[in-house]
């Protein structure tokens, strides 16, 4: 998702009730790195002994867990090095033909599709892009969607009333919610819903919309979503937009009956209410082909989406909260149906790479 992208703050709050931790600081970063380069030492072994090495910007825990259960099923080794997803992008396509990299795997689909531009990646197997719908893949063929999460309304019902709130994105501008608005626009989940209202009304439009957003969360604009939801929760700030699973994350946390804070859709179709999607690549420079492509296949098998459909803390399972979007795997989570979702439909490859949406941001003093 490069271009000249904003990096994405990386300070997480971590789920340590169940274990979770968010892409890696301090000295589990330093252990990820050590496993990178132990994968680049060994890609020159014979190809059953090769080891793969996966660039992720996804969750660690999802990732350890697919991980550790691909290589149980079928003996292939794979490093991982995880990292906030515009940087791993950004370094792959500074690495180029010598990257150590040989699969990128992702919160959202723009940093596969800014490498997709570059002619970085490799073409996935049909076999294994059937899995998923089409709408939510390449639309070359490039990557693979593995799982999604869908913007929503996160509020706080002693602050403002769910009939008080929002039902469209545009309201937010409103005079009457300044001082009651939080936003993080350095995430990277907040990109799409800006491209979406790009989409719906235009540049002029769009910048004077974060222009009446950043005075009315004046004081409220953080680096990350989860600091946004523990904000509404303790009633620091009234209501946000964030992905659905910041909330169902944080409930798991801290427990149902110290969640204060509730969450709501927007009006169906609204470029507020966006479907993200999370893919997988298999890099051109990789020396593994046959392998890297495996490890997608299976992401998209219903093993790897049960991993991601059954949220615990038991073997194979992950605090994903995520919907599974392979081979008809649905999550069992207390979630909204993936089916009975209303987003507005905008395509993958309307998202793009992102960078409309950064400079709109830069331009209104976002970034």
């Amino acid at each position: 998702m490069r271009h000249g992208l904003t990096r994405r703050a990386i300070t997480r709050h971590g789920f340590t009730r169940h274990g979770f931790t968010r892409h890696g600081a301090g000295p589990i970063a330093a252990a990820l790195l050590a496993c990178a380069a132990l994968a680049a030492c060994g890609a020159a072994g014979s190809p059953g002994s090769a080891t793969l090495t996966l660039y992720s910007g996804q969750h660690v825990q999802t990732a350890q867990n697919l991980i550790a259960a691909f290589e149980r099923q079928t003996g292939i080794k794979v490093a991982l090095r995880s990292d906030d997803e515009d940087t791993l992008a950004n370094q792959i396509a500074t690495e180029g033909a010598n990257s150590p990299a040989d699969l990128l795997y992702t919160e959202n689909t723009p940093p596969l599709e800014s490498l997709a531009a570059k002619g970085l990646l490799a073409p996935v197997s049909k076999a294994t892009l059937s899995h998923t719908p089409s709408q939510y893949n390449s639309p070359v063929g490039d990557w693979v969607g593995i799982s999604a999460r869908t913007s929503l309304i996160v509020y706080n019902p002693s602050l403002i009333s769910a009939s008080q709130l929002p039902t469209r994105i545009s309201q937010f501008a409103a005079p009457r919610y300044k001082g009651k608005l939080a936003i993080a626009p350095q995430e990277t989940d907040f990109q799409p819903i800006v491209t979406a209202y790009d989409q719906a009304y235009g540049k002029a439009a769009t910048l004077s919309w974060l222009g009446a957003i950043k005075s009315n969360a004046a004081g409220h604009v953080y680096s990350n979503s989860e600091t946004v939801v523990s904000q509404v929760n303790r009633g620091a700030i009234a209501f946000a937009v964030v992905n659905q699973y910041y909330w169902y994350r944080m409930r798991a946390e801290i427990g149902a009956e110290r969640m204060k804070a509730q969450i709501t859709h927007l009006a169906p179709r609204d470029p507020g209410y966006v479907i993200d999607v999370s893919g997988a690549a298999v890099l051109k420079s990789s020396k593994h082909q046959a392998q890297a492509q495996r490890f997608l296949a299976f992401l998209v098998s219903k093993k790897g989406q049960d991993i991601i459909a059954h949220p615990g803390t038991g073997p194979g399972e992950s605090i994903s909260f995520e919907y599974p979007l392979a081979s008809g795997v649905t999550t069992l989570a207390p979630e909204t149906p993936f089916s009975q979702l209303q987003p507005y439909p905008i395509t993958m490859g309307q998202l793009g790479t992102g960078t409309t949406a950064i400079d709109l941001m830069r331009q209104a003093g976002l970034l």
